[in-house]
């Protein structure tokens, strides 16, 4: 896979495509191939599990490449300052998983990107599954910039969280293609239950122990014993298996942060705890 295709070699990165380092949509940085093979979960090497060494382009192949291959995946990083300049768009070689316990009928990719800034975003509210957060002026811009970004990139389908944020960011990047835009439930955020729509400073005062939990350990942190983050990694299962399997070969996907995680660790049979 040629690894600079998303590359923007004269300026930044423009905002609205999903970054590695915080999930925040501040532009490209890295790009990560692996194959698709017919066992799951593969072998993951320490190496991989940090997740600033992940990406915004997910390219699966058809070829069965045995999952010991990933054990000798390099995580050499590009430097500081090409990063910051250009998007830095790497490559890991060899990389192989397991998404569906069948073999694709051909190659894959995937681009993922997260909505653009909502309103809830600027007044530090929790967020969640709620569909009352929407996107702003500013969050339209940066989507309408990804929409540039990515104008010479062909895609057969768009996915989406039907959630408004999502949903409206992806009609914007959308706008103009004729090819289906698709609302899928499994693209969902994960439901935080009454945390959503209180500021993160009411919700550390109030729930103090619940919410340093959910902020420092959210692989274990639940409600009634609802585990919202383990729940979400087999929502993640489920929305591969309804892109993969969905005629094309080149899928955009519109959604949020803790899902875009779940959904990259998924791919790399890594566990919530991630």
């Amino acid at each position: 896979m040629g690894g600079a295709s998303l590359v923007a070699a004269a300026a930044p990165p423009p905002p609205g495509i999903l970054a590695i380092r915080n999930l925040k949509p501040l532009g490209v940085r890295r790009l990560f191939s692996f194959s698709c093979s017919n066992s799951y979960p593969p072998n993951c090497s320490g190496k991989q599990r940090n997740l600033r060494n992940l990406i915004t382009l997910v390219h699966c192949s058809i070829n069965n490449v045995s999952t010991e291959i990933i054990n000798n995946v390099s995580t050499e990083s590009p430097p500081e300052s090409e990063v910051s300049m250009t998007g830095a768009a790497y490559d890991f070689k060899g990389a192989t998983t397991s998404l569906t316990n069948e073999l694709l009928s051909s190659a894959k990719k995937v681009t993922l990107v997260r909505h653009g800034l909502s309103s809830w975003n600027e007044e530090s509210r929790v967020q969640g599954s709620s569909d009352l957060s929407i996107l702003t002026e500013t969050g339209a811009m940066q989507a309408e910039r990804c929409r540039n970004a990515l104008i010479n990139m062909n895609f057969d389908i768009c996915f989406s969280s039907p959630i408004s944020r999502a949903k409206s960011t992806a009609e914007l990047i959308w706008h103009g293609r004729e090819q289906p835009l698709i609302f899928l439930d499994s693209l969902k955020e994960a439901h935080l239950f009454f945390l959503e729509g209180m500021t993160n400073a009411d919700a550390k005062k109030k729930y103090p122990e619940l919410y340093t939990k959910w902020r420092e350990d959210p692989a274990n942190f639940h409600v009634e014993g609802v585990y919202p983050i383990r729940r979400l990694w087999g929502t993640a299962r489920e929305a591969w298996k309804e892109i993969l399997f969905s005629p094309g070969e080149s899928f955009l996907v519109v959604t949020h942060k803790s899902i875009l995680r779940a959904l990259i660790c998924t791919a790399l049979g890594l566990g919530p705890e991630r």
